[in-house]
């Protein structure tokens, strides 16, 4: 066999081999509750990818009955100080107290989860396989959940919709190219550049000003070719209707990224809401979160309905 057509171990991860995956999916079990009020309650759950387990918090509706179920994808958050459901945590609540089943996987390496692989480019698209295997286990989600909970809610998995924020929606956009879904998708500040200028953007933040990431990006960069890996290169592929919040005072994705996304899928006749807010900070913390949320929520509503 010719040399440089052998498989390499990140080929599995380019997002023409992610649509051909096949799900490797294992038990789900709904761990201990962590809030309970008149119109929700929160619990760990946990679920399998490739024989490792990744928790994450499952938000349900107090009253009993059939609901839409949002699959939610945070943003970074430093590992070391990292808890079940931060990043999404609130967003999730909010959603559940309004009539919708809210799951959000910690991911590799957080909250109760595994380890990720060592590699560092390996577990940055693990992220993405995750996903892919929370999708997979949607119906086993569903069974457990009316199992635990039989007078409970029940989700209605033909009513599925995706949440996201800053690099959740990196995550996002490359599971709806691999899928194909139609999920319903709000993205909050998504990370929308292409791979890896997306990571690279963010060097300056890391203790070593990012000396040891160009590295490992400059190795990759040498054995596989980046485009393969980049959201930016399968916009076509995207069937879902997306609405994109993005404040104009935020430091962490600049809101011409947006509008260049914007522009991109506008050009491909994409459904894509844009909904920009003036003077509003990465997090919309400035005065606009309610109004952001209410507005995301009236998409699924709109999208999402029975």
């Amino acid at each position: 066999q010719n040399p440089s057509v052998m498989a390499k171990p990140l080929d599995k991860y380019s997002i023409e081999s992610l649509r051909t995956r096949k799900p490797q999916i294992g038990t789900i079990s709904i761990g201990e509750e962590q809030e309970k009020t008149e119109e929700y309650s929160s619990n760990v759950f946990t679920f399998e990818t490739e024989g490792k387990k990744v928790s994450g918090q499952l938000n349900l509706p107090a009253q009993q009955g059939a609901y839409p179920l949002i699959i939610m994808l945070r943003g970074y958050v430093p590992p070391d100080t990292y808890f079940t459901g931060e990043g999404s945590q609130r967003a999730g609540r909010y959603l559940a107290s309004r009539g919708y089943i809210t799951v959000s996987p910690d991911f590799l390496g957080f909250g109760e989860s595994d380890e990720p692989s060592g590699d560092a480019m390996e577990s940055r698209f693990q992220t993405y396989t995750t996903v892919l295997d929370l999708i997979a286990s949607l119906p086993l989600i569903s069974n457990t959940i009316q199992k635990e909970f039989p007078n409970g809610p029940r989700p209605e998995l033909h009513r599925t919709g995706m949440w996201a924020h800053s690099n959740g929606g990196h995550i996002a956009l490359t599971v709806l190219e691999a899928t194909g879904a139609q999920y319903p998708t709000v993205l909050w500040a998504p990370v929308t550049k292409q791979f890896p200028y997306s990571v690279m953007y963010y060097m300056d933040e890391s203790e070593d000003g990012g000396k040891s990431l160009r590295k490992i990006i400059a190795e990759f960069e040498n054995n596989y070719n980046a485009d393969n890996y980049s959201l930016t290169s399968y916009l076509d592929l995207i069937k879902a209707p997306i609405q994109l919040h993005q404040g104009t005072a935020d430091e962490a994705v600049p809101v011409r990224w947006s509008d260049s996304f914007n522009f991109a899928m506008t050009e491909k006749s994409k459904e894509l809401e844009y909904v920009v807010h003036d003077g509003e900070d990465h997090n919309f913390s400035k005065g606009g979160w309610d109004e952001v949320m209410k507005q995301s929520e009236e998409f699924y509503r709109a999208r999402l309905a029975k």
